[in-house]
């Protein structure tokens, strides 16, 4: 079976990016048998090498959520006679034809539709809207299977979309594992200190990794950093680890951020600074008002970070009982959240232990194995 996989999204850093490198990275691993095509773009093209011969990259230079992505992102995998495609994110092309299966991440677009979440004016907004949410539907209508991130996201895409519930499977993400670190070499503590000082980090430390969207709610956790330091003094350093760009750049500038003091954002980090930002963290929170799975806590939770969470959707499902949980938008409860997390140290110990027992849940080989056996079942071949 030839087996097409929308990889132009691959790469380092977080959410649907991590999870195409993952997928991919892991069946190269597991699956010596079937073919796979990788169409990327040649922003992406270097992330990716194939070491096994049944992989191949073919260039597809199509922008995402574009009229091209449309029109002629079909002509390109039609071209390579794929059996399979799996589009790992709902931006399925409407004239696309041929079997697929679909990665539903979220449904934020249903439940936070704000025009701030977008740089377009009102017009532009409101068409991009109805686009998405016209893609979305005929994604789900004409997937063979629909991969869900989470039991929450499936019961939200029956719920809002009206999709029976034995049409899609839950495959959870996981921390990222021996992948990560490639090339780290030689890295001690001499480096760690000096990547410290290169974001101006001299105390110890609250961490957030993440997107800047209306629904991470970081403007929320601002004002609770606001009441946290009001309280507690300047103990401590807030750490926003993000790429920047339109929403991180609202938010450096909003009279929220400007009224707080120990705030630093580090903009995009490769994967081994990253490592080390994890390593010496005090407290990851993670203030989210919506997810669809909501990968970051649980890679903190790898390096021993205790971690507080927002009560909202996904969170409870993926994190479990090794987190401590606040409203998202009580500020005031959120603060003192965070001090528990950073001060009470049999807490600390108890999410930590916590922790190890409900990592062992996550992986990203499981993953891959789940995902290959729906692409063998739709192909009619027994799972190997």
């Amino acid at each position: 079976m030839k087996i097409g996989i929308d990889a132009r999204m691959l790469g380092p850093g977080f959410g649907l990016a991590r999870y195409v490198q993952q997928l991919v990275l892991h069946l190269q691993k597991i699956d010596h048998e079937n073919q796979y095509v990788l169409f990327m773009r040649s922003g992406n093209w270097d992330r990716f090498y194939p070491e096994q011969d049944n992989f191949k990259k073919v260039l597809a230079e199509i922008p995402w959520y574009s009229v091209s992505e449309q029109t002629k992102f079909p002509e390109i995998i039609q071209k390579e006679g794929v059996d399979l495609m799996h589009f790992p994110h709902w931006n399925v092309p409407l004239l696309y034809r041929g079997p697929c299966v679909v990665t539903v991440h979220d449904l934020i677009m249903y439940h936070y539709p704000r025009q701030e979440a977008t740089t377009l004016g009102p017009l532009g907004y409101w068409f991009k809207d109805k686009m998405a949410r016209l893609v979305i539907r005929n994604a789900v209508k004409k997937a063979q299977t629909i991969l869900a991130t989470s039991e929450f996201t499936r019961q939200d895409i029956h719920q809002t979309l009206g999709v029976p519930v034995e049409r899609m499977l839950v495959t959870y993400q996981a921390p990222f594992d021996e992948e990560r670190g490639k090339g780290d070499v030689g890295r001690g503590k001499i480096t760690e200190t000096l990547i410290l000082k290169k974001y101006g980090i001299d105390k110890p430390y609250v961490l957030y990794v993440g997107a800047a969207y209306p629904h991470k709610n970081l403007e929320g956790l601002l004002q609770a950093w606001k009441l946290f330091q009001e309280k507690y003094g300047e103990t401590y350093q807030l750490i926003f680890v993000g790429a920047d760009n339109f929403f991180y750049k609202k938010l450096i500038h909003s009279s929220v951020c400007k009224e707080s003091s120990n705030i630093i954002f580090t903009g995009f980090v490769e994967d081994s600074e990253l490592t080390v930002l994890y390593e010496y963290a005090w407290l990851y929170v993670f203030p989210s008002l919506y997810e669809g799975f909501g990968l970051p806590p649980l890679e903190a939770m790898t390096h021993g970070v205790p971690v507080v969470s927002s009560n909202r959707s996904c969170m409870p499902e993926v994190l479990g009982d090794a987190a401590l949980y606040f409203d998202p938008e009580n500020y005031e409860q959120m603060s003192e959240v965070m001090h528990t997390g950073l001060t009470n140290i049999d807490m600390q110990l108890e999410l930590q232990q916590n922790a190890r027992e409900h990592l062992k849940l996550f992986s990203w080989k499981k993953l891959a194995k789940e995902t290959l056996g729906i692409y063998e079942r739709i192909s009619g071949k027994n799972i190997k």
